[in-house]
């Protein structure tokens, strides 16, 4: 009685051992990690994140944006265990992966969520598509001639595609990424 962490399985408290293994895998602080696992529990009381209610979570990051595109394709990146929902382990993790890795850890997040069809490769449509939702999440809404996203894809995939299949693999995507300054700072914002 009175003792509200203790139920196994309830969320509302995190472990020590939880808290150390987030700190090892993020640059968050601790008061950070509780402030942002407050937040996931304010969206769901069990700790446990919909598609819809990651939608809601992830648009703090970037409000006034559209965020929903990139959140269908990145959704699925971050279920890790594909039951459907992303627990606080697997949202923190999406987050400080889109936000606090190096170039190459988020330029290769950036590519496992442009790969949807989940064969190691990108395509022209996947890459339009990451184009769009990332365009959607800036809130950039010139997208005509240079910068119409199919245009832009096409333009991209023929310069980067080395083995000629008009299909980027990922090694392919990083590279040409890093020595793409807009694709990068599109891609991958606040890298330096």
């Amino acid at each position: 009685m009175g003792n509200k962490g203790a139920k196994k399985g309830v969320p509302s408290e995190l472990t020590p051992r939880q808290i150390a293994m987030l700190k090892a895998t993020t640059k968050y602080t601790e008061p950070e990690i509780r402030q942002w696992h407050a937040s996931v529990l304010q969206e769901s009381p069990t700790g446990k994140l919909n598609k819809k209610q990651f939608v809601e979570a992830y648009k703090r990051f970037y409000p006034g944006a559209k965020a929903d595109t990139y959140c269908q394709l990145a959704f699925s990146v971050f279920d890790a265990n594909n039951d459907g929902t992303i627990d606080f382990n697997e949202y923190l993790l999406a987050v400080a992966a889109a936000s606090q890795g190096d170039l190459d850890d988020r330029l290769d997040v950036a590519f496992d969520i442009c790969d949807t069809s989940d064969d190691g490769q990108i395509n022209q449509k996947e890459l339009a598509t990451m184009i769009t939702a990332a365009y959607d999440l800036r809130g950039e809404t010139d997208r005509k001639g240079d910068h119409d996203p199919k245009k832009r894809a096409a333009e991209i995939i023929s310069r980067l595609d080395i083995g000629g299949d008009k299909k980027l693999s990922k090694a392919e995507f990083i590279t040409g990424c890093k020595n793409d300054p807009v694709l990068c700072h599109l891609l991958a914002p606040n890298v330096h």
